[in-house]
């Protein structure tokens, strides 16, 4: 048995996830136990950070990776202390900052070494690099752990800042991002001060503009088959200025890109017991579009913890194997030319 903490910061900037699991490997089967689970909202500094990161000058890039990961080490070590956790390893995803597999780099930022000196716990982070640099996507990464962990749903489906989906072709694991989602919907939210729009009532009371609609749904990466990936140069590059252009109110662009999210995972789900989490799976008015452009598929919206963690968890598991010397990114999703382990283990010293 192994014990971990995941933790996950996703591109919603709706804070940090920490997920503290016990991972047991029988024979090839894996099991797990969520020990405790917490999310840390992010002060204002850190998210206004967080989101502008891409716009900072080399120097400050390198001082915010440094800061940003002794605060995150900060927060573990609270939360270890509160729960009398004691886990083995801490795995990190770190906040993505750039994502550009085509020029074969991407990065999320969080020291590694920062989280190990200020837990003194041993830390894995940087699991999307090693992918990336085998001509792979560097994403999703989550599949593995939906294969292992989920394997009784035919799909698994999660929507955060971007939808992302898996599922087992004659036993060959195969997964890609489908479109944006919370990324899109509150960074319009924010434009009035509200995080994120509760249960889709704004979109709800919204008109969908179908002109808009359309021209979202021929996008050119629509059209991409085999992985793919979405970060969010492609989103503030194409997408927004798109919706920008339109003169159309908040509730009518919330409503219409609702749709539009619906619409993609429609033309990617041909049916089955779907499982549903990540903060959009709250979203009821986007849930029931969902429902009412793919009538053949059953969605099942597990308990709030899975809902809630179930990233952080996956990240938690990508260090179990790591730690367990086995491949935790899938060429047959990322299109690498082969599995690989991916991460860099930062220890924490002797003391």
């Amino acid at each position: 048995m192994v014990k971990i903490i995941g933790l996950m910061s996703g591109t919603s900037l709706d804070g940090l996830d920490i997920c503290y699991v016990s991972f047991d490997l029988l024979g090839t089967k894996w099991s797990y136990n969520i020990i405790k689970a917490e999310a840390e909202e992010y002060p204002l500094d850190i998210k206004d950070k967080l989101a502008n990161a891409q716009n900072m000058t080399a120097l400050e890039y390198a001082l915010f990776n440094s800061d940003y990961g002794i605060y995150v080490g900060q927060r573990v070590k609270a939360f270890m202390d509160r729960n009398g956790a004691k886990p083995d390893y801490i795995a990190s995803h770190g906040h993505t900052i750039f994502h550009q597999p085509a020029k074969r780099f991407t990065a999320q930022i969080g020291s590694g070494a920062g989280i190990a000196a200020e837990t003194g716990i041993d830390t894995i982070c940087d699991f999307r690099t090693t992918d990336v640099a085998l001509y792979g996507q560097g994403a999703p990464l989550v599949p593995v752990g939906d294969r292992n962990l989920f394997g009784d749903f035919d799909y698994c489906l999660n929507l955060g800042g971007f939808s992302n989906i898996s599922s087992d072709n004659n036993g060959t694991r195969l997964a890609f991002d489908i479109s944006p989602v919370n990324y899109v919907l509150n960074y319009y939210t924010r434009t009035i001060g509200l995080d994120f729009d509760r249960d889709g009532e704004m979109a709800r009371e919204g008109i969908v503009n179908h002109e808009l609609l359309e021209k979202l749904n021929n996008l050119d990466f629509y059209t991409h088959t085999g992985p793919k990936s979405l970060g969010r140069e492609w989103v503030e590059e194409v997408v927004i200025p798109l919706i920008d252009s339109y003169n159309i109110t908040l509730n009518d662009k919330l409503s219409t890109f609702c749709e539009h999210v619906a619409i993609q995972l429609g033309r990617n789900i041909t049916g089955g017991k779907v499982l549903l989490t990540g903060g959009g799976a709250f979203n009821k008015y986007l849930v029931e579009r969902m429902a009412a452009n793919a009538p053949q598929c059953e969605y099942q919206v597990p308990d709030n913890q899975t809902v809630n963690f179930k990233e952080a968890l996956i990240f938690a598991f990508l260090g179990a194997l790591f730690v367990y010397d086995i491949p935790n990114c899938l060429s047959s999703v990322t299109g690498a030319r082969y599995d690989c382990i991916g991460g860099a283990l930062y220890k924490a010293g002797i003391k």
